[in-house]
């Protein structure tokens, strides 16, 4: 009998870590949340409204981690490596996931297999901005483009981004525009040029050209998304003022290293699904002009990297953008 209670025993104890593993409830301890550029970017900005608010959601804090570098790619590689555990996410942009993988020459990840997708935030539209002295219409601009090859230029934040990718796409959407690209080393450096006529259009976001296109400084000729603007709603998108389909933006996805565990993506998605529901939190993305991705799902961020990448890959090698 003492031998049977002691067998019984010892196969308790065997079972008993499993057990507790089993009851810890996830996340137990604080979740990085690595923002691939340097602070006070919107990436950063969005990143950090977000962390403040899941941190509530999930009872644990959320911490945001700045791990810039190559476009991006030094946070990538950060989550990519990290344990699959649901401690590490990479708050990831358009830049990890849509250009870099067919921008550099030798990628450093691959976006698809080395990810778990699980939320989608918001994306940012960007806007076409033109020099006062430049039509006043989209379709104009263009026409004005095609009769005079070679002529102007269009300026951009820095080759290889999201602004000269947008311009590229542009050209190739409308065909037959020989227009010059002049990268920058940022938005402002190219603004300032294109307001003193040295550029005569760009893309870039909303939130940086608004007030500029208010002051009679700029003029926004469309916005590249869907659905109008709520911050200025008397610009038309780029759809209505006569490029069909197109939309360009950047993005924010939550997404986890590979094999990170279906309970752990489940914890995080339906807590995401909950703060797209936070009208405050969707009012505050509205008013830094992002558009709320209130259908969030794993399945649909999935998707969505899918979609960017092969809408992204052949704009970029016709640029003959190769990042080494």
């Amino acid at each position: 009998m003492k031998r049977r209670q002691l067998i019984v025993a010892s196969a308790a104890a065997l079972a008993a870590p499993s057990i507790v593993r089993a009851q810890t409830k996830y996340p137990d301890r604080p979740v990085r949340l690595i923002v691939p550029f340097p602070p006070a970017g919107p990436t950063d900005i969005i990143g950090r409204m977000v962390a403040e608010k899941m941190t509530g959601l999930l009872g644990q804090n959320m911490v945001v981690e700045n791990k810039a570098g190559a476009a991006g790619s030094i946070g990538a590689v950060e989550v990519k490596n990290a344990k699959p555990d649901g401690y590490t996410f990479l708050f990831a942009p358009s830049s990890t996931h849509a250009i870099n993988p067919t921008a550099f020459v030798k990628p450093l990840y691959d976006p698809i297999k080395d990810f778990t997708p699980i939320s989608s935030i918001c994306v940012n539209p960007l806007v076409i901005v033109a020099h006062p002295s430049m039509p006043d219409t989209l379709m104009g601009l263009v026409e004005l483009m095609k009769k005079n090859p070679g002529k102007y230029s269009y300026g951009s934040s820095g080759a290889g981004g999201i602004t000269h990718l947008a311009g590229e796409y542009l050209k190739m959407s409308v065909g037959g525009m020989n227009v010059e690209h002049i990268p920058y080393r940022g938005s402002m450096p190219a603004l300032q040029d294109m307001m003193a006529g040295n550029v005569v259009w760009m893309f870039e976001t909303i939130s940086t050209t608004l007030q500029f296109h208010r002051q009679g400084r700029v003029r926004i000729l469309g916005y590249a998304h869907a659905k109008r603007a709520p911050a200025a709603p008397d610009i038309p998108t780029v759809i209505e003022a006569g490029v069909p389909g197109y939309e360009a933006y950047t993005f924010n996805l939550i997404l986890g290293p590979a094999n990170t565990p279906k309970e752990v993506v489940d914890v995080v998605d339906q807590a995401t699904r909950k703060l797209m529901t936070d009208k405050a939190f969707t009012d505050s993305l509205e008013k830094i002009a992002a558009v709320p991705a209130l259908d969030t799902t794993p399945e649909r961020t999935e998707k969505f990297i899918k979609d960017e990448l092969a809408k992204w890959a052949p704009v970029i090698k016709a640029a003959g953008v190769k990042i080494e």
